[in-house]
């Protein structure tokens, strides 16, 4: 499996353009992330755009954290176009059970666009599942139980890898399954830090061979920098925002190869 510190170093050395249909809370934050990491990010969202520059984008992460019917649209014109230019698309059902637009918004795009990685909280990733979750506002209420056949299931059933984000989090095609245990509990006190993940994931999925290895890594690495960001006990989660965009594009290969916590590769028993 390929490591964290060989993802940066690709990105650095030719930096991938990730196209962030997103949410308006954290748009400034995902761009100033992916810049951090040696990305080049664009934040473009009108229909008479998007389909030219998500097909010269490196990726595309679609997010429907504050949806309107204008952006469904365009969602729909850039992923049909990513998926003509084998663009890999991330999708990042945020909020999704919370409302019956968000349910149907989310198996819409699912339906009608090939997407390569659903990156989402356990209560998101359980709701794809089909697994009831009590949700208000955009978080879910309760933790969920089987989480990890959660996520198989929702990529056996969308045929996307996924990326389920937690105290441990998981990445599983359906088939095969890793678990990853890096990041800090700051990360849940800061709005957009699992956002600018999907983002990142991105930037790592159009510099590496294997879909797979270059999410782990993704997930890895972003964890890893929000350790060190976090080293210091007394800091809140204000501080910890700046020192984790500084350590996204500081963070030593020393400090990756210490921190970075991810489990070899089973196979997922059949059900």
């Amino acid at each position: 499996m390929i490591s964290p510190s060989e993802m940066r170093k690709r990105i650095t050395e030719t930096p991938p353009l990730v196209h962030n249909m997103t949410n308006v809370v954290v748009t400034n934050f995902t761009a100033n992330g992916l810049y951090a990491l040696g990305a080049k990010p664009v934040m473009a969202n009108a229909i008479e755009e998007v389909a030219e520059m998500a097909g010269h984008a490196d990726a595309l992460s679609l997010n429907i954290g504050t949806l309107t019917s204008e952006q469904i649209e365009a969602m729909l014109t850039a992923g049909k176009a990513a998926n003509k230019a084998g663009t890999p698309v991330i999708f990042d059902p945020v909020g999704v059970g919370a409302t019956s637009f968000r349910d149907q918004t989310a198996k819409r795009l699912l339906a009608e666009l090939d997407v390569d990685v659903i990156r989402g909280n356990e209560g998101e990733i359980a709701r794809l599942a089909g697994i009831a979750v009590t949700v208000r506002g955009v978080d879910s209420e309760e933790p969920v139980e089987n989480a990890e056949e959660a996520a198989i299931q929702t990529a056996r059933t969308f045929s996307a890898l996924t990326v389920m984000t937690g105290e441990t989090d998981i990445v599983t095609d359906g088939e095969t399954i890793v678990y990853i245990n890096n990041g800090h509990a700051l990360q849940s006190s800061v709005t957009g830090t699992g956002c600018l993940l999907s983002s990142v994931i991105g930037a790592f999925a159009a510099r590496g061979e294997q879909l797979f290895d270059a999410a782990c890594a993704a997930v890895s690495y972003y964890g890893c920098a929000a350790e060190k960001a976090a080293a210091d006990k007394t800091i809140g989660p204000g501080t910890f925002q700046v020192r984790f965009l500084d350590e996204l594009a500081l963070i030593s290969d020393d400090d990756l190869s210490r921190l970075c916590d991810i489990s070899e590769r089973k196979q997922v028993q059949q059900s």
